[in-house]
């Protein structure tokens, strides 16, 4: 019974959030859409400086 428990729950956590961003409660979808594109461009610096430094590491060999 645990395990069903642990399903419906996971399935609450995961689509609750979505219908609330699609709803757009309270501005959750615009806060979640400004949060997104801003980790998304910090991921990508953080990704092309580790690129950068693993090719100048090699370079150095």
């Amino acid at each position: 019974m645990n395990k069903f428990i642990g399903i419906i729950f996971g399935l609450i956590l995961f689509l609750a959030p979505i219908s609330a961003w699609i709803v757009n409660i309270w501005g959750v979808g615009d806060a979640a859409s400004v949060f997104f594109k801003g980790g998304l461009v910090w991921m990508l610096i953080i990704l092309g400086a580790i690129l950068l430094v693993m090719s100048l590491s090699s370079l150095k060999e």
